[in-house]
């Protein structure tokens, strides 16, 4: 899959997580709590696909996107850490505290994301880039 699919699908998964976290507001606290779940474990699953690939291209990538996704990964178990520590927790005081670490969390995600998605599209046209230079070399020889 080049690029541009990528990125098509990329678009896809934004409006998916934009409908889901609009329509959070009108849901129960058990659909909430389904839904919860459910992105968790699909950005868990999406986490080891990512790992995979890494992994596989890690000869070909360089060692910093590693070190970034590593860096992530660690930042994401400390936050799931804490999730898990409040539930349960029914202190009105500290529960607004939390709610707004929450609602931090998310904003930073977004921020970082859009900086990912910033990134990709640099690496996707410096390849398409280094693909026309090397379809030129190849055609002058």
């Amino acid at each position: 899959m080049g690029a541009s699919e990528q990125f098509e699908k990329l678009t896809q998964q934004v409006q998916h997580a934009e409908r889901n976290v609009k329509a959070s507001v009108s849901q129960s606290k058990v659909e909430l709590t389904a839904k919860v779940d459910e992105a968790r474990e699909s950005a868990d699953e999406h986490a080891a696909q990512v790992r995979a690939q890494a992994q596989k291209a890690s000869d070909q990538a360089p060692g910093h996107w590693q070190e970034v996704q590593s860096k992530w990964e660690q930042h994401v178990q400390s936050v799931r850490n804490r999730v898990d520590e409040r539930k349960g927790e029914l202190d009105a005081k500290r529960a607004e505290s939390q709610a707004e670490r929450a609602e931090d969390y998310a904003l930073a995600a977004i921020d970082f994301a859009a900086a990912a998605i910033e990134e990709a599209e640099y690496a996707g046209l410096d390849a398409a880039l280094a693909r026309q230079d090397a379809d030129a070399l190849a055609g002058a020889a």
